[in-house]
């Protein structure tokens, strides 16, 4: 197949590089619009409790949607004549609005004046319920915050909640993307012409990168009219695919040039390189894709959708390096090269070969401070925790950022901690009265300000209020639970659970919404598909390096350095951004994990470095299969293949690097965290991992590397994956 591609690119590369200039321009139309279709959401389960009870809500009570809340500050107080005009005013607005279903303020609904209204008496809240799901409300949200934000006649509004969260998070991500390709792309540049000594070698992957960044954009816009994409797509595939084409075009020149160095013309050097490197590369692809494959097993749509994206990213990837680059070599020919590459020193007396050669003759003495090292980094994952991404995810110049500020700083209750319980009728029903008692022991939990139902409105165990005469539909029943605490905190979490722990009415059903409910959901999601992402990825990935070297020993030894090497970045991530250490890099530590980053660093980061793995050990096992096979021929083919293709892992690692740093740029928390976390990944794998850990194990397993079952071989020997 690799051959067959080659024929077009050697016979006609001009009438190739046209075709792909076309496809270069349509998918980059195609790709402009690809930001607008993109979702803001996912993070939830659509058949978790708290989306079951958000479903209920809009169905039977009028309150579908997305919260808008929107702060009305004035020095003469929320009574005072300015703010209470123009909090009516807005409140009359957002009530004749079709986009809003429901609407609270401390003008209209005085007794809920406890729950809007500051310490201070200079704020009060107005919250309203934007109709849509998480695609179209956060625009709605922001389009009416649009026509009252600001200050006028001494009264100042903001705009916060969690649907303008989402809308401005889109919007940063799409200002971080830009930001992030003006730092990684003349990086890039610098650092090509730098490990390729040739500005025109420099083009090949450069302009291969390019051209991933048009494609994948054209793919992600092309993927919003099957499936919900999220807008966090838009920086990570374009940097994944960014960097797979420069790594993979690496690769296959790097493989060139030896070649011709070795004596061969520029055709049959041409041919070789593909074939072998080209091996290398469609078989790394496919194994970041296995990875990447296992985002799908988790119920959220976030997840899944970067999975899909993911997947077609790293097969636009594949298809460019085997069609674009020996396009291009065949157009530049020699002129990638400074001076004739015959001339090259033996590999005997490169950097990396004495480094290799240097572990090997003390390996013991050599992997064991890296054990430790990589140990120490992984140790603070055992205090990660989990939860959900809220404003605090953005910097502190945003505007719903500063509103959350002011509910946790200023008011004495959180108007986004609200709990929504829906009680249903099961079999014969339930007795009216048992609502109420229900209603009274829900509000003696801690922390719980009021519970209001059709029963009543309940405080401390008492009667506290009338009963809200729209809480019921038919025989179910809607309590709001009025809550001090942060919904995402972990005391958040512990009064959900002393809710849920209080016995429900005999004869019903009771289902719990609400963000807090929304945490608990995505962190039990987490934690359901995890299991079954890592057996998916290490049995696959098992399978498919034992294909390409015929080892049973290698692919454990891959997977066991690749959990070792990601549980140090998990440990660096929840030491610098959970905890706070290092000023969290310019991020608010808020004592949690974003649930799905862990993952999303976990499928992502294990397919980069596997991609290294596979390009060592498809050197290692060439050099092996043409030796004579003793130790010393084991230690030799480590050696060599860490000399020829170490220098190319090294290079594509810093790039890689590079490029995730752009995305560290990110104002967004989770871009900053995902950007910190694989730098450290590819970096810590092309290094600590190949350079150290890898010659020192295989050194002191010697021939038992390439140890199979005997029975076995003759099956593996057909089945290998070859060129």
């Amino acid at each position: 197949m690799i051959t067959t591609l080659i024929g077009p690119a050697m016979r006609a590369p001009k009438l190739v590089l046209v075709l792909v200039g076309v496809a270069f321009l349509v998918c980059g139309a195609l790709g402009s619009q690809a930001s607008a279709r993109l979702s803001n959401g996912g993070f939830v389960a659509t058949d978790s409790e708290s989306a079951r009870v958000a479903d209920i809500l809009g169905r039977d009570y009028n309150m579908s949607g997305m919260q808008l809340v929107l702060t009305v500050e004035s020095d003469g107080g929320v009574q005072g004549a300015a703010s209470t005009a123009r909090g009516r005013d807005i409140d009359e607005q957002l009530r004749g609005d079709s986009r809003v279903s429901k609407v609270v303020s401390p003008w209209t609904d005085p007794q809920l004046s406890g729950l809007l209204v500051s310490r201070d008496k200079r704020i009060g809240l107005i919250v309203a319920s934007v109709r849509g799901d998480e695609n179209i409300a956060p625009a709605a949200a922001h389009d009416l915050a649009g026509a009252f934000v600001g200050s006028r006649d001494g009264v100042t509004i903001h705009a916060g909640g969690q649907a303008m969260v989402l809308a401005e998070t889109g919007q940063q991500t799409e200002k971080d993307l830009a930001i992030a390709e003006a730092i990684a792309l003349p990086l890039t540049v610098l650092l090509l012409i730098w490990f390729l000594r040739s500005a025109v070698a420099a083009a090949i992957p450069f302009i291969t990168g390019i051209a991933a960044i048009a494609g994948t954009s054209a793919v992600l816009y092309l993927l919003t009219f099957v499936v919900e994409l999220s807008v966090f797509a838009l920086n990570i595939t374009t940097a994944i695919g960014l960097a797979l084409a420069i790594d993979y075009s690496l690769l296959i020149i790097g493989r060139y040039r030896e070649e011709i160095a070795g004596g061969r013309d520029r055709d049959a050097a041409l041919v070789l390189a593909m074939q072998r490197g080209g091996r290398a590369v469609a078989f790394s692809g496919t194994t970041v894709g296995i990875a990447l494959i296992g985002m799908s097993f988790f119920p959220m749509a976030f997840l899944r959708s970067l999975a899909y994206a993911g997947l077609a990213v790293v097969a636009l990837s594949i298809v460019l390096t085997l069609t674009m680059v020996p396009v291009l070599l065949t157009l530049l020919g020699e002129r990638i090269n400074r001076k004739p590459l015959r001339e090259a020193r033996p590999v005997q007396e490169g950097f990396l070969y004495r480094v290799a050669r240097t572990v090997q003759r003390r390996p013991v003495l050599c992997a064991l401070p890296v054990l430790a090292l990589l140990v120490l980094f992984g140790s603070p994952i055992f205090g990660l925790k989990l939860g959900l991404p809220d404003d605090r995810v953005l910097p502190s110049s945003v505007q719903s950022r500063q509103v959350g500020d002011l509910l946790r700083d200023r008011f004495a209750d959180n108007a986004t901690g609200t709990v929504h319980i829906v009680v249903s009728p099961t079999g014969g029903g339930a007795d009216p009265g048992d609502l109420g008692v229900y209603s009274a022991v829900l509000s003696t939990v801690p922390e719980v300000q009021a519970v209001t139902g059709p029963a009543g409105s309940f405080a401390g165990g008492q009667p506290a209020g009338p009963a809200d005469p729209t809480a019921r539909h038919g025989d179910s029943a809607h309590l709001t639970v009025s809550s001090k605490v942060d919904p995402y905190s972990e005391q958040g979490q512990r009064q959900l659970d002393a809710l849920h722990a209080i016995p429900k009415p005999a004869g019903t059903q009771v289902l719990f919404g609400g963000l807090a409910q929304q945490t608990a959901d995505s962190t039990a999601g987490i934690k359901e598909g995890f299991p079954k992402a890592v057996v998916w990825i290490a049995v696959t990935t098992f399978i498919l390096l034992l294909l390409l070297t015929g080892s049973v020993v290698l692919p454990l030894k891959a997977l066991v350095l690749n959990v070792l090497s990601l549980s140090a970045t998990f440990g660096a991530l929840v030491w610098i951004f959970q905890d706070g250490h290092l000023g969290g890099l310019g991020t608010l530590a808020t004592g949690y994990t974003i649930a799905t980053l862990p993952v999303l660093l976990f499928c992502v980061a294990f397919g980069l470095s596997m991609d290294y793995e596979v390009f060592l050990l498809a050197r290692f096992t060439e050099e092996w299969k043409r030796s004579g096979r003793t130790r010393a021929d084991n230690d030799d083919a480590v050696a060599l293949g860490i000399a020829r293709s170490g220098r190319i892992v090294t290079a594509a690692a810093l790039l890689m690097a590079v490029i995730f740093v752009g995305i560290a740029s990110s104002g967004v928390t989770m871009n900053r965290m995902l950007g910190v976390g694989l730098a450290l990944a590819v970096l810590m794998d092309a290094t600590l991992v190949r350079m150290v850990l890898v010659p020192a194990f295989m050194r002191l397993l010697g021939t038992a590397n390439w140890w199979a079952p005997a029975r076995s071989r003759p099956l593996l020997e057909k089945a290998a994956l070859r060129e």
